[in-house]
Protein backbone atom coordinates (compact mmCIF):
# COMPACT_ATOMS: atom_id res chain seq x y z
CA UNK A 1 0.00 0.00 0.00
CA UNK A 2 1.54 3.54 -0.98
CA UNK A 3 -0.08 6.56 1.28
CA UNK A 4 0.02 10.05 -0.79
CA UNK A 5 1.81 12.65 1.52
CA UNK A 6 1.96 16.39 0.94
CA UNK A 7 5.23 17.63 2.30
CA UNK A 8 7.93 14.77 3.47
CA UNK A 9 10.94 15.64 5.47
CA UNK A 10 14.06 13.29 5.83
CA UNK A 11 15.62 14.07 9.02
CA UNK A 12 14.86 16.06 12.33
CA UNK A 13 17.93 17.67 13.39
CA UNK A 14 17.51 21.69 13.58
CA UNK A 15 16.90 21.68 9.32
CA UNK A 16 14.75 19.39 9.56
CA UNK A 17 12.42 20.64 12.18
CA UNK A 18 12.95 24.27 10.75
CA UNK A 19 11.54 23.31 7.42
CA UNK A 20 8.86 21.22 8.77
CA UNK A 21 7.46 23.81 10.79
CA UNK A 22 7.74 26.30 8.08
CA UNK A 23 6.07 24.36 5.74
CA UNK A 24 3.03 23.50 7.87
CA UNK A 25 3.08 27.33 9.21
CA UNK A 26 1.88 28.28 5.44
CA UNK A 27 -0.48 25.24 6.17
CA UNK A 28 0.62 22.04 4.25
CA UNK A 29 0.83 19.01 5.58
CA UNK A 30 4.03 17.56 6.57
CA UNK A 31 5.45 13.73 7.43
CA UNK A 32 8.49 14.14 9.61
CA UNK A 33 10.58 10.90 9.67
CA UNK A 34 13.30 10.83 11.75
CA UNK A 35 15.60 7.68 12.32
CA UNK A 36 16.43 8.37 16.20
CA UNK A 37 13.87 7.61 19.00
CA UNK A 38 13.29 11.32 19.13
CA UNK A 39 13.98 14.80 17.04
CA UNK A 40 16.08 17.03 17.52
CA UNK A 41 19.38 16.22 16.01
CA UNK A 42 23.13 17.12 17.11
CA UNK A 43 20.50 19.77 19.25
CA UNK A 44 20.31 17.23 21.98
CA UNK A 45 23.54 17.34 22.63
CA UNK A 46 25.02 20.53 22.57
CA UNK A 47 25.10 22.60 26.28
CA UNK A 48 26.93 25.64 24.84
CA UNK A 49 25.24 28.84 23.66
CA UNK A 50 24.41 29.77 20.22
CA UNK A 51 26.00 32.97 18.02
CA UNK A 52 23.79 34.70 15.39
CA UNK A 53 20.71 37.01 16.00
CA UNK A 54 17.45 36.44 18.40
CA UNK A 55 16.10 34.56 15.45
CA UNK A 56 18.88 32.25 15.33
CA UNK A 57 18.31 31.83 19.24
CA UNK A 58 21.39 33.48 20.14
CA UNK A 59 22.24 33.36 24.09
CA UNK A 60 20.16 30.05 24.36
CA UNK A 61 21.36 26.60 24.69
CA UNK A 62 21.36 24.09 21.99
CA UNK A 63 19.72 21.67 24.14
CA UNK A 64 17.14 24.51 25.43
CA UNK A 65 16.40 25.03 21.32
CA UNK A 66 16.12 21.45 20.37
CA UNK A 67 13.34 21.33 23.06
CA UNK A 68 11.73 24.46 21.99
CA UNK A 69 11.47 23.22 18.12
CA UNK A 70 10.80 19.66 19.06
CA UNK A 71 7.70 21.17 20.95
CA UNK A 72 6.61 22.98 18.39
CA UNK A 73 7.01 20.35 15.78
CA UNK A 74 4.57 17.95 17.87
CA UNK A 75 2.32 20.05 19.37
CA UNK A 76 1.60 21.57 15.19
CA UNK A 77 -1.59 19.66 13.65
CA UNK A 78 -0.20 20.00 10.10
CA UNK A 79 3.09 17.53 11.15
CA UNK A 80 2.75 13.66 11.88
CA UNK A 81 6.30 12.49 13.18
CA UNK A 82 7.03 9.43 12.58
CA UNK A 83 10.35 8.47 15.11
CA UNK A 84 12.75 5.48 14.69
CA UNK A 85 11.88 5.63 11.23
CA UNK A 86 14.14 5.49 8.62
CA UNK A 87 14.50 5.97 5.12
CA UNK A 88 15.64 3.49 3.00
CA UNK A 89 15.19 4.43 -0.36
CA UNK A 90 14.03 7.40 -2.67
CA UNK A 91 12.82 5.43 -6.63
CA UNK A 92 12.25 7.03 -9.90
CA UNK A 93 8.62 6.75 -9.40
CA UNK A 94 8.54 9.11 -6.96
CA UNK A 95 8.06 6.60 -3.80
CA UNK A 96 9.98 6.81 -0.92
CA UNK A 97 10.07 3.48 1.38
CA UNK A 98 10.98 3.58 5.24
CA UNK A 99 11.67 1.21 7.63
CA UNK A 100 9.42 1.76 11.10
CA UNK A 101 8.47 -1.02 13.43
CA UNK A 102 9.92 -3.62 11.36
CA UNK A 103 7.51 -2.83 8.48
CA UNK A 104 8.23 -1.42 4.97
CA UNK A 105 6.03 1.47 4.41
CA UNK A 106 5.69 3.19 1.17
CA UNK A 107 5.03 7.06 0.67
CA UNK A 108 4.53 9.47 -2.75
CA UNK A 109 5.00 12.61 -1.61
CA UNK A 110 4.55 15.83 -3.67
CA UNK A 111 7.86 17.44 -2.35
CA UNK A 112 10.49 15.97 -0.19
CA UNK A 113 13.03 18.20 1.89
CA UNK A 114 16.16 15.76 2.85
CA UNK A 115 18.16 17.36 5.66
CA UNK A 116 20.00 14.13 6.91
CA UNK A 117 22.80 15.96 8.68
CA UNK A 118 26.29 14.83 8.64
CA UNK A 119 28.90 11.74 9.67
CA UNK A 120 32.02 12.07 11.59
CA UNK A 121 34.94 11.88 9.73
CA UNK A 122 37.97 9.67 11.20
CA UNK A 123 41.74 9.71 10.99
CA UNK A 124 44.44 7.07 9.54
CA UNK A 125 46.69 6.10 11.82
CA UNK A 126 48.81 3.01 13.44
CA UNK A 127 46.28 1.22 15.46
CA UNK A 128 43.23 3.72 15.20
CA UNK A 129 40.89 0.95 16.01
CA UNK A 130 41.83 0.77 19.81
CA UNK A 131 38.89 0.78 21.93
CA UNK A 132 39.06 3.92 23.40
CA UNK A 133 38.82 5.93 20.52
CA UNK A 134 36.35 7.97 19.68
CA UNK A 135 34.40 10.32 17.18
CA UNK A 136 34.00 13.87 19.20
CA UNK A 137 30.07 13.60 18.80
CA UNK A 138 29.80 10.22 20.63
CA UNK A 139 31.77 11.51 23.03
CA UNK A 140 29.41 14.61 23.34
CA UNK A 141 26.44 11.85 23.08
CA UNK A 142 27.77 9.81 25.94
CA UNK A 143 28.29 13.25 28.31
CA UNK A 144 25.64 15.34 27.26
CA UNK A 145 22.80 12.86 26.41
CA UNK A 146 23.57 9.12 28.16
CA UNK A 147 25.28 11.40 31.20
CA UNK A 148 27.76 9.34 31.00
CA UNK A 149 31.67 9.76 31.68
CA UNK A 150 33.46 9.04 28.89
CA UNK A 151 37.35 8.97 29.97
CA UNK A 152 39.73 10.80 32.16
CA UNK A 153 42.70 11.20 30.31
CA UNK A 154 41.91 12.84 27.27
CA UNK A 155 43.97 14.13 24.15
CA UNK A 156 41.42 15.92 21.38
CA UNK A 157 42.50 16.18 17.77
CA UNK A 158 41.37 19.00 15.93
CA UNK A 159 41.01 22.82 16.32
CA UNK A 160 37.73 23.43 14.67
CA UNK A 161 34.44 24.49 16.72
CA UNK A 162 33.27 20.85 17.89
CA UNK A 163 36.73 19.97 18.58
CA UNK A 164 37.26 23.21 21.01
CA UNK A 165 33.54 22.81 22.54
CA UNK A 166 33.63 19.37 23.07
CA UNK A 167 36.98 20.04 25.00
CA UNK A 168 35.72 22.13 27.15
CA UNK A 169 32.61 20.22 27.81
CA UNK A 170 35.06 17.36 28.65
CA UNK A 171 36.56 19.56 31.41
CA UNK A 172 33.19 20.29 32.92
CA UNK A 173 32.35 16.71 33.12
CA UNK A 174 35.69 16.94 35.48
CA UNK A 175 38.02 14.58 32.17
CA UNK A 176 41.13 15.42 32.24
CA UNK A 177 41.49 16.86 28.36
CA UNK A 178 45.78 16.45 28.53
CA UNK A 179 46.21 18.12 24.91
CA UNK A 180 44.59 19.51 22.30
CA UNK A 181 46.57 18.45 18.48
CA UNK A 182 45.61 20.38 15.35
CA UNK A 183 47.13 19.98 12.35
CA UNK A 184 46.92 22.76 10.94
CA UNK A 185 49.01 25.63 11.29
CA UNK A 186 45.94 27.65 13.14
CA UNK A 187 43.23 27.26 15.27
CA UNK A 188 40.21 26.71 12.76
CA UNK A 189 37.64 27.69 15.05
CA UNK A 190 36.01 30.72 17.10
CA UNK A 191 38.75 31.91 19.47
CA UNK A 192 36.36 32.68 22.28
CA UNK A 193 36.12 28.44 22.47
CA UNK A 194 39.85 28.59 22.10
CA UNK A 195 40.31 30.71 24.89
CA UNK A 196 38.36 29.48 27.61
CA UNK A 197 40.65 26.38 26.92
CA UNK A 198 43.85 27.84 27.39
CA UNK A 199 42.51 29.96 30.60
CA UNK A 200 41.82 26.37 31.70
CA UNK A 201 45.35 25.27 31.24
CA UNK A 202 44.53 22.95 28.13
CA UNK A 203 47.50 23.02 25.80
CA UNK A 204 46.46 23.52 21.84
CA UNK A 205 49.28 22.57 20.04
CA UNK A 206 48.92 23.56 16.60
CA UNK A 207 51.05 21.92 13.40
CA UNK A 208 50.87 18.58 15.05
CA UNK A 209 49.40 15.32 14.27
CA UNK A 210 49.04 11.79 16.03
CA UNK A 211 51.50 9.24 14.53
CA UNK A 212 50.57 6.63 16.24
CA UNK A 213 48.34 4.55 19.08
CA UNK A 214 49.11 2.15 21.64
CA UNK A 215 48.01 -0.07 24.48
CA UNK A 216 47.15 -3.40 25.33
CA UNK A 217 43.84 -4.60 24.23
CA UNK A 218 42.58 -0.80 24.89
CA UNK A 219 44.23 2.67 24.67
CA UNK A 220 46.98 3.77 26.68
CA UNK A 221 48.80 6.70 25.31
CA UNK A 222 49.10 8.66 21.52
CA UNK A 223 52.30 9.32 19.88
CA UNK A 224 52.22 12.90 18.44
CA UNK A 225 54.67 14.83 16.16
CA UNK A 226 54.77 18.44 14.47
CA UNK A 227 53.96 18.87 10.60
CA UNK A 228 56.55 20.70 8.16
CA UNK A 229 54.78 22.92 5.53
CA UNK A 230 53.81 19.96 3.51
CA UNK A 231 52.26 18.45 5.41
CA UNK A 232 54.60 15.63 6.36
CA UNK A 233 55.54 14.16 9.90
CA UNK A 234 58.76 15.89 10.84
CA UNK A 235 61.55 12.64 12.58
CA UNK A 236 62.45 13.75 16.15
CA UNK A 237 59.57 15.91 17.24
CA UNK A 238 57.33 12.74 18.37
CA UNK A 239 56.03 13.00 21.91
CA UNK A 240 54.18 10.32 24.27
CA UNK A 241 51.32 10.89 25.61
CA UNK A 242 49.53 8.40 28.33
CA UNK A 243 45.62 8.96 27.81
CA UNK A 244 42.81 6.91 28.24
CA UNK A 245 40.47 7.97 25.24
CA UNK A 246 41.40 10.08 22.14
CA UNK A 247 38.45 11.98 20.65
CA UNK A 248 39.15 13.22 16.69
CA UNK A 249 37.12 15.94 15.89
CA UNK A 250 38.51 16.44 11.97
CA UNK A 251 35.39 17.36 9.80
CA UNK A 252 31.85 15.97 8.93
CA UNK A 253 31.07 15.00 5.88
CA UNK A 254 27.49 15.70 3.89
CA UNK A 255 25.37 12.00 4.50
CA UNK A 256 23.87 12.89 1.16
CA UNK A 257 23.27 8.85 0.27
CA UNK A 258 19.49 9.65 -0.68
CA UNK A 259 20.65 12.05 -3.16
CA UNK A 260 22.73 9.66 -5.07
CA UNK A 261 19.83 7.27 -4.98
CA UNK A 262 17.59 9.99 -6.24
CA UNK A 263 19.27 10.82 -9.28
CA UNK A 264 20.35 14.24 -8.15
CA UNK A 265 23.31 16.46 -9.88
CA UNK A 266 25.96 15.67 -7.25
CA UNK A 267 29.75 17.72 -7.02
CA UNK A 268 32.57 16.94 -4.65
CA UNK A 269 32.89 20.62 -3.05
CA UNK A 270 35.76 20.52 -0.81
CA UNK A 271 34.77 24.01 1.02
CA UNK A 272 31.45 22.22 1.87
CA UNK A 273 33.30 19.06 2.96
CA UNK A 274 32.44 16.57 0.57
CA UNK A 275 29.56 15.45 -1.84
CA UNK A 276 26.73 17.81 -1.99
CA UNK A 277 23.89 18.01 -4.36
CA UNK A 278 23.77 21.38 -6.04
CA UNK A 279 20.66 23.58 -5.09
CA UNK A 280 18.95 26.55 -6.42
CA UNK A 281 18.45 29.87 -4.79
CA UNK A 282 15.65 27.85 -2.83
CA UNK A 283 17.29 25.04 -2.33
CA UNK A 284 15.82 22.36 -4.45
CA UNK A 285 18.45 20.17 -6.16
CA UNK A 286 17.97 18.88 -9.74
CA UNK A 287 15.47 16.25 -9.34
CA UNK A 288 12.08 18.47 -9.36
CA UNK A 289 10.69 18.85 -6.12
CA UNK A 290 13.32 17.51 -4.13
CA UNK A 291 14.99 19.77 -1.21
CA UNK A 292 18.16 19.87 0.69
CA UNK A 293 18.75 21.67 3.86
CA UNK A 294 21.36 21.87 6.33
CA UNK A 295 24.75 19.83 6.85
CA UNK A 296 23.85 17.55 3.94
CA UNK A 297 23.97 20.11 1.20
CA UNK A 298 27.31 21.47 3.11
CA UNK A 299 28.82 21.57 6.20
CA UNK A 300 28.18 24.75 8.72
CA UNK A 301 26.56 25.86 12.05
CA UNK A 302 23.72 24.96 13.57
CA UNK A 303 22.29 28.21 12.68
CA UNK A 304 22.53 28.09 9.51
CA UNK A 305 20.99 24.53 8.89
CA UNK A 306 17.98 26.34 10.96
CA UNK A 307 17.82 29.12 8.72
CA UNK A 308 18.14 26.62 5.65
CA UNK A 309 15.39 24.55 6.90
CA UNK A 310 12.95 27.56 7.35
CA UNK A 311 14.06 28.96 3.40
CA UNK A 312 13.29 25.11 1.98
CA UNK A 313 10.18 24.97 3.85
CA UNK A 314 9.10 28.28 2.59
CA UNK A 315 10.14 27.64 -0.90
CA UNK A 316 8.33 24.25 -0.74
CA UNK A 317 5.26 25.99 0.00
CA UNK A 318 5.22 28.52 -2.84
CA UNK A 319 5.65 25.44 -5.14
CA UNK A 320 2.42 23.99 -3.90
CA UNK A 321 0.33 27.79 -3.67
CA UNK A 322 -0.12 27.74 -0.03
CA UNK A 323 0.24 31.52 1.77
CA UNK A 324 2.37 32.60 -1.57
CA UNK A 325 3.01 36.37 -1.00
CA UNK A 326 3.83 35.42 2.90
CA UNK A 327 5.88 32.79 2.28
CA UNK A 328 7.84 33.93 -0.37
CA UNK A 329 8.65 36.55 2.04
CA UNK A 330 9.53 34.04 4.70
CA UNK A 331 11.78 32.19 1.84
CA UNK A 332 13.03 36.19 1.11
CA UNK A 333 14.13 37.12 4.67
CA UNK A 334 15.77 33.60 5.19
CA UNK A 335 18.21 34.33 2.07
CA UNK A 336 19.11 37.47 3.42
CA UNK A 337 19.81 35.67 7.30
CA UNK A 338 22.35 33.29 5.64
CA UNK A 339 23.85 35.91 3.93
CA UNK A 340 24.39 37.49 7.23
CA UNK A 341 25.32 34.43 8.68
CA UNK A 342 28.21 33.77 6.22
CA UNK A 343 29.39 37.45 6.13
CA UNK A 344 32.69 37.95 7.44
CA UNK A 345 35.69 36.16 7.57
CA UNK A 346 34.42 33.13 8.95
CA UNK A 347 32.39 32.46 6.26
CA UNK A 348 34.52 32.67 3.89
CA UNK A 349 35.43 29.25 3.50
CA UNK A 350 31.13 28.59 2.49
CA UNK A 351 31.26 31.62 0.81
CA UNK A 352 33.51 29.59 -1.60
CA UNK A 353 31.63 26.60 -1.56
CA UNK A 354 28.49 28.43 -2.47
CA UNK A 355 30.03 29.94 -5.67
CA UNK A 356 31.44 26.79 -6.46
CA UNK A 357 27.72 25.03 -6.32
CA UNK A 358 26.62 28.55 -9.12
CA UNK A 359 29.06 27.42 -11.42
CA UNK A 360 28.34 24.28 -10.89
CA UNK A 361 24.25 24.97 -11.47
CA UNK A 362 24.93 27.36 -14.43
CA UNK A 363 27.12 24.16 -16.07
CA UNK A 364 24.31 21.68 -15.23
CA UNK A 365 21.85 23.96 -17.31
Amino acid sequence: MIRDVEVMVIGGGPAGLCAAQAAASAGTHVLLCERDYVPGGQLVKQTHKFFGSERQYAGDRGIFIGKKLVQEVMEDPNIEVLTEATVLGMYEDGIVTVLKDEKHLKFRPKKTIVATGAAEKFLTFPNNDLPGIYGAGAVQTLMNVAGVKPAERVVMVGAGNIGLIVSYQLLQAGVNVVSLVEAAPKIGGFLVHAAKLRRAGVPIRTGYTVKEAYGNGKLEGVVICQLDEKWQQIPGTEEDIPCDTLCLAVGLTPLSELCWQAGCHMEFIRELSGHVPITDENLMTSVDGLYAAGDVSGIEEASSAMVEGRLAGYAVAVSLGYDVEKSQAEADAARAELKELRSGPMGGKIRAGLEKVAQKRGDAV
